[in-house]
């Protein structure tokens, strides 16, 4: 008979951007500025093809068109980051009904944890100037890993920092990117309807699909790893 136990552990692992703060179209304008400045013309759909939810040395390299060396890498970044922030700061605030999920969760000992493909600047910027910080047992940034979503490393690393096996994990994700990241490191994903609509989304194998966090109920999510 299978261990069905509430008290077995679990956890829940977030991207940042466009799941915890709804900002993609403040990323989406800092992307074109950035590349309009630097004589390389991109469109919105080019941003949500190539570059949303990937790290920055692939989200450069398809921008430039080549590869694009480490120390030019930081200096890219912290540019096209630095639009962004000041897009954006006005703006800062938590998604949707997502403070009360976040203590709803911490509340029943869910294991949380962020596995963001933004750089540090970045995540201090979010996670310190809510402040989200606190809600999380582990950060998981792009400068911790070697290879960007879709591949699995950040949320596989993110579920080792808070002890849970990737079986019980539940990802919350807007970008395909993630979604596919999160799916073939073996869990179970809410797909966000921030960056893609509902209909967008359907087939992306997202266990379930919401708007933002409103009226989300840990028991609804803790179904999706049969803990209850």
């Amino acid at each position: 008979m299978p261990n069905t136990s509430p008290t077995l552990p679990w956890a829940a692992l977030f991207d940042m951007d466009g799941v915890l703060i709804d900002n993609t179209d403040f990323h989406v304008n800092a992307w074109l500025q950035f590349a309009q400045h630097h004589g390389r013309p991109l469109t919105k759909d080019q941003y949500v093809e190539n570059i949303n939810g990937r790290v920055s040395a692939d989200a450069m390299a398809y921008v430039f068109q080549r590869p694009i060396s480490p120390g030019e890498l930081i200096v890219l970044t912290e540019e096209k980051e630095s639009i962004y922030r000041d897009l954006y700061r006005p703006h800062l605030q938590p998604a949707p009904g997502l403070l009360n999920f976040l203590n709803a969760l911490k509340n029943q000992g869910v294991k949380l944890a962020v596995g963001t493909s933004a750089p540090e600047s970045n995540v201090r910027f979010t996670l310190d100037g809510l402040p989200l910080r606190p809600y999380f047992d582990a950060i998981v940034d792009s400068s911790m890993i070697h290879r960007g979503k879709p591949d699995p490393e950040i949320y596989l690393t993110a579920a080792n920092r808070v002890g849970v096996e990737p079986a019980r994990c539940v990802v919350f994700e807007d970008a395909f990117a993630g979604i596919d990241a999160g799916l073939r490191a073996g869990m179970k994903v809410v797909a966000v309807a921030t960056t893609h609509t509902r209909n967008e989304l359907a087939n992306s194998g997202a266990a379930l699909i919401i708007d933002d966090f409103t009226g989300l109920t840990v028991q609804s999510v803790a179904q999706l790893v049969t803990l209850i």
